[in-house]
C-alpha cells in the first residue's frame, strides 16, 4: 500500500539532524510532560519514535484517502448557500480522516489536548498532505494560526479555544482587504469597543480569505479611530458561533479548487482583543505571516515532489522512436534538475524549520521561567537565523514547485496538456504559491538586508567551512568571492533604484550557495540519497552564479533608464 511518507526516505533522513535533539528537548521542556501524560516521550529516542508513527499515519492517510479524492474535489469545489460556504463533498471525508487519525492541535501543548509536535515535523507533515493535495493542505495546516493565539493571547483565550483546534475546528487568517492587498498598513475593517457588553464589534470587508468561513479566526482591524498606518491596527479574535460573519462571495480560481477564498462581511460582529492594541501588524501579524511563509515552503516542496514522481513515471513508461524517453538527454537532463531542485529546496525548508524551533521553544520556556545567558544568546542566534532563512525557503520552493510542475508537463508532452493527467493540476495549484503569503518580490524585499549587510555572506562562509572536502565543495568554495564581488559591485552603486533592481539576483545567488552547501551535507551523510542530486545541483548553481555575477558586474546605473524606455513603448 503506498505510502507519501515512507515511499519517499529523503523526508525521515531530516530527522536525523544533529540539531533535533535539542529542538525535541527544548519543545519537550526537558521531557517535563513524562509524569502528566501517558503519551509524552520519556526521552529523545521516544520523541523520533512517536514522530515517524505519526508521519506514518499521515503519509498513509494522505496517499490512500486524500490523493485518490483529489481529483472529485477539484472538479466540484466549495460552493456558497446562504452566507455560508459548504466546502467540496470529498473535502469532509479528508477532515474526517485527519480528525480521527489525531491529525490536529499538532503543535500545541498537552495540557490543551495538542500532541506537542515540534514544527520541523509539522512542516513534514505538511508536505505529505501537500503532495496528495495541495488544496487540502491549505484548510489542514491553518490551524497553525493556534500558535499566534498561544503566544499572545491571555490563559483563558488559551483554555477557550486551543482545545477546539486540538479537536480539528478549523481557522483563518483574515488580513486582507479589497484596498488592502500586500500592503496591510491600508486596512480598514473596523473595530469599535462596546461598552454595554464589554465586547469589541468589527464591521467591514475581508477579501481573498483562505478556508474563510472557518471556525475560528485571526482577524487584522483597525482599533484606533484616526489613523491611517500599522500603528492603529490590533489582532482579534472571531468566533463563529457569536455571528455576525457572511460569506459574500467565494472566488473561481486557476488552482488549489478545495481551498475555499471567501470574500467575508462583518456587521457587529462580537470579537476579543488578542493580546495588546496597536500592535496588531508589527508584531502579531509578523509572526503569523513568518509561520504561513513557512507552511507555504512545505507546500511547495510537496508538489515539487508530486511533480517529479508524474514526471518519472510518464517518462518510464512513454516510448518514442522505440525508446522510452527516458533515455533521451533532454529529458533526464530535465528531470535530474527537477530532482536537484526537489532535494536542495527541502533541506532549505527544514534546515529554517529547525531554527524557528529552536528560537520559538525557547521564548515557550521563558514564559514560564528566566533564560541563562547562554539560552539568550542561543534564542537570539536562531531568531535572526530564522529571520534569514524564512523568505529563502518560501521564495525558493514557490518557484521550485512552479519549475518543476512546468516541466512535468513538459514531459508528458501533448498529454500533459490533458486535463486527465495529474501534471495540469499540479500546475496550476503551483501558480498561487509565489504569489500568496508575500510574492516572491516580497520575499526579496524580506531577505535582501540580511544579504546586503553581510548576514548571509557570513552564514554562507561558516557552512562552507563545516561541509567535509570534496571535489563539489571545492567548486562551490570557488563561487563564493564571485558572489562577494558582486555583492559589494551592488552596494557601491549607492543608488537605490539600482540596488532594488538587482536585488533579486543577489537573492537568488545567495540562496543557490545556500542550497548547495546544504545538499553537499546530506549526500556526505546519505550519498544513496542525495549524491546524484548534490551534483546536479552544484553544477547549476555555478551556472547561475556565475551568469547572474556577469549581469550585474556590467551593470549601469544608467542602464535603467533603457529599462523604462522600454515599458514606456509598451505602455503607448
Amino acid at each position: 500500500m503506498a505510502n507519501y511518507y515512507s515511499d519517499h526516505p529523503e523526508i525521515g533522513f531530516h530527522l536525523n539532524h544533529p540539531l533535533m535533539e535539542r529542538i525535541v528537548e527544548l519543545k519537550e521542556k526537558f521531557y517535563a510532560d513524562k509524569e502528566k501524560f501517558e503519551d509524552a516521550p520519556v526521552d529523545y529516542e521516544d520523541a523520533i519514535e512517536n514522530y515517524k508513527q505519526i508521519l506514518d499515519i499521515t503519509g498513509d492517510v494522505a496517499a490512500n484517502i486524500i490523493e485518490p479524492n483529489s481529483e472529485d474535489v477539484d472538479l466540484e469545489g466549495p460552493h456558497l448557500e446562504n452566507g455560508r460556504m459548504i466546502y467540496a463533498s470529498k473535502t469532509y471525508e479528508n477532515l474526517d480522516a485527519t480528525r480521527k487519525a489525531g491529525l490536529h492541535g499538532i503543535s500545541m501543548p498537552r495540557r490543551y489536548g495538542g500532541l506537542n509536535i515540534p514544527n520541523t515535523v509539522f512542516s513534514m507533515l505538511s508536505e505529505v498532505i501537500s503532495a496528495a493535495d495541495a488544496g487540502f493542505q491549505n484548510i489542514w495546516s491553518l490551524q497553525s494560526c493556534i500558535d499566534t493565539l498561544y503566544e499572545f493571547g491571555s490563559e483563558e483565550q488559551r483554555q477557550q479555544f486551543i482545545p477546539r483546534v486540538c479537536a480539528g475546528e478549523g481557522m483563518s487568517m483574515d488580513l486582507t482587504e479589497p484596498d488592502a492587498g500586500s500592503d496591510l498598513q491600508r486596512v480598514m475593517l473596523k473595530a469599535t469597543f462596546d461598552e454595554k457588553e464589554n465586547c469589541w464589534r468589527l464591521n467591514g470587508v475581508k477579501r481573498f480569505i483562505t478556508n474563510g468561513d472557518s471556525d475560528i479566526h485571526l482577524v487584522l482591524a483597525r482599533s484606533e479611530e484616526g489613523t491611517h498606518d500599522g500603528r492603529g491596527l490590533s489582532m482579534f479574535i472571531y468566533d463563529k458561533r457569536d455571528g455576525g460573519v457572511n460569506v459574500r462571495h467565494i472566488e473561481h480560481k486557476l488552482g488549489i479548487h478545495g481551498s475555499p477564498t471567501c470574500e467575508l462581511t462583518y456587521k457587529n460582529a462580537k470579537a476579543q482583543l488578542c493580546g495588546s492594541t496597536r500592535l496588531g501588524l508589527i508584531k502579531y501579524v509578523m509572526a503569523l505571516m513568518n509561520g504561513a511563509r513557512l507552511g507555504i515552503a512545505a507546500q511547495s516542496v510537496g508538489v515539487e515532489q508530486e511533480a517529479y514522481n508524474e514526471g518519472l513515471a510518464y517518462a518510464k513508461e512513454r516510448a518514442q522512436f522505440g525508446e522510452k524517453i527516458i533515455n533521451f538527454p533532454a529529458v533526464y537532463d530535465m528531470l535530474s534538475r527537477m530532482k536537484a531542485k526537489l532535494d536542495a529546496g527541502r533541506s532549505l525548508l527544514y534546515m529554517t524549520a529547525r531554527y524557528v524551533d529552536i528560537y520559538k521553544c525557547l521564548e515557550d520556556i521563558e514564559r514560564d521561567r528566566k533564560l541563562t545567558p547562554e539560552e539568550k544568546q542561543e534564542m537570539k542566534k536562531y531568531q535572526r537565523l530564522a529571520d534569514a532563512f524564512t523568505p529563502l525557503a518560501k521564495g525558493m520552493n514557490s518557484e521550485y514547485a512552479n519549475q518543476n510542475a512546468y516541466d512535468a508537463i513538459s514531459i508528458h508532452g501533448g498529454s500533459g496538456f490533458i486535463m486527465e493527467y495529474k501534471s495540469q493540476r499540479l500546475f496550476r495549484d503551483a501558480r498561487i504559491f509565489s504569489i500568496y503569503e508575500g510574492t516572491t518580490q516580497l520575499q526579496v524585499v524580506a531577505a535582501i538586508r540580511y544579504i546586503t549587510n553581510g548576514t548571509m555572506l557570513n552564514n554562507i562562509k561558516e557552512m562552507c567551512a563545516n561541509v567535509a572536502d570534496s571535489a563539489l565543495k571545492a567548486r562551490v568554495e570557488k563561487l563564493i568571492p564571485v558572489y562577494e564581488e558582486a555583492l559589494a559591485y551592488v552596494k557601491g552603486l549607492e543608488n537605490q533604484d539600482a540596488q532594488d533592481f538587482l536585488a533579486r539576483r543577489l537573492y537568488d545567488m545567495t540562496a543557490e550557495l545556500v542550497m548547495s552547501l546544504l545538499i553537499l551535507d546530506d549526500a556526505n551523510r546519505a550519498p544513496e540519497l542525495f549524491e546524484k542530486s548534490a551534483n546536479v545541483y552544484v553544477r547549476m548553481t555555478e551556472e547561475d552564479v556565475c551568469g547572474k555575477a556577469a549581469y550585474i558586474k556590467n551593470f549601469r546605473v544608467e542602464d535603467l533608464e533603457s529599462f523604462k524606455a522600454a515599458e514606456d513603448v509598451e505602455n503607448k
